[in-house]
């Protein structure tokens, strides 16, 4: 699982970034990892760009995402971590503009 996550969201990153990307989660946990994986997925299907933006809006869309997510049962007492580690890594990503192509799996 940790790979797959890792693989994905190296995807999101500008090219020349990706390893630097690979080198940052590679040292995540799973579930840091799914933390930021949720966050680009929720971004996407809300329409907005998961590029960072300034420092203030960053902060605001981290922020309500982890209000939105505070209420869920899986929500774990380290958010503060997992919301620094997401922030670092929008900052240091370069996220790409263009949007993620998903492919569905037929059941």
């Amino acid at each position: 699982m940790r790979s797959v996550l890792v693989a994905a969201l190296v995807s999101c990153a500008d090219g020349p970034r990706q390893s630097k990307a690979r080198r940052f989660l590679t040292g995540l946990s799973a579930d840091e990892l799914q933390f930021i994986a949720e966050f680009m997925g929720a971004s996407i299907l809300e329409g907005e760009e998961p590029s960072p933006g300034s420092p203030s809006e960053l902060a605001e869309r981290v922020e309500g995402f982890r209000s939105a997510r505070a209420g869920r049962a899986t929500a774990s007492e380290d958010q503060d971590l997992k919301a620094i580690l997401l922030r670092e890594f929008l900052r240091g990503t370069a996220l790409r503009k263009a949007p993620v192509a998903v492919r569905a799996a037929h059941a």
